[in-house]
């Protein structure tokens, strides 16, 4: 199997920011986005993707988080398209993840076209001093980026950090098994178009 393993830079002038992915990795997360609660979260989907992931971002957290958050999930997405070999994957992944009265499902396709179904009820606005609101943006720009369609759904849950962590976990678990090589097909295409 060749090395799924990728560095991109995104430079703007509201934020500067590094992402190194190992598709094939041990879970392993370095983080340093000024974020603490984002970097939980994507702590969950190295660990549950068994991704090794690499994260240094500077932005304009003196304005607020929206730059950062948006630019990380888009500098994240293009680290995954630029490391991803399609051929041989099984291309479709899902997860269901429960954290206490929290439970969220994750379905993804590496499709080659981008879509997000993002339907997460928060039940209050701001976890760890984090605007929910930005979680869109960044599964936003991920799949803008990573060219993967994504659906998103909290079925249920009272706490926001047991909604919002259940997500990533089940991201992360369903990245998994969408990029990981089938090896009944392992030169092939899962496409009847012959192209993703």
């Amino acid at each position: 199997m060749s090395s799924r393993q990728a560095t991109v830079e995104r430079n703007t002038k509201e934020t500067q920011i590094k992402v190194s992915v190992n598709l094939d990795g041990k879970g392993d997360l370095h983080c340093e986005t000024g974020l603490p609660f984002l970097d939980h979260m994507l702590d969950q989907v190295a660990r549950h993707g068994l991704i090794d992931i690499t994260v240094k971002a500077v932005g304009d957290l003196h304005i607020d988080a929206h730059h950062t958050v948006e630019d990380l999930g888009i500098t994240l997405g293009m680290a995954f398209n630029k490391a991803l070999d399609r051929k041989g994957i099984r291309r479709y992944g899902h997860a269901y993840v429960p954290l206490d009265e929290a439970l969220s499902r994750v379905v993804i396709d590496f499709s080659g076209r981008p879509g997000l179904e993002y339907h997460i009820p928060f039940t209050r606005g701001a976890v760890g001093g984090f605007d929910v609101d930005l979680f869109h943006e960044f599964f936003q720009g991920f799949v803008n980026h990573a060219l993967l369609t994504l659906h998103i759904d909290n079925l249920r849950g009272i706490n926001s950090h047991h909604q919002i962590e259940t997500v990533f976990k089940a991201f992360g678990r369903a990245l998994r098994m969408a990029m990981e090589i089938d090896p009944r097909s392992s030169d092939v295409i899962p496409s009847t178009k012959g192209a993703l």
